[in-house]
């Protein structure tokens, strides 16, 4: 998988809705706040690189 950018729209319990930045607001990732860097918040930009997501300043 190639390199992409995220924003993550929503957070519900344990996982979190990630939207690609400059895509489709219709392709959201669903993933699990475990594989995320600690302290990820609604709004939070994400880069990721196989295989983890490091936050964007």
């Amino acid at each position: 998988m190639e390199p992409k950018d995220y924003i993550v729209t929503e957070i519900e319990g344990e996982y979190a809705y990630l939207c690609e930045i400059g895509g489709s607001a219709e392709n959201k990732l669903f993933i699990a706040l475990a594989l995320l860097p600690a302290g990820v918040d609604v709004g939070t930009k994400l880069h990721y690189e196989m295989p983890e997501y490091t936050v964007i300043a």
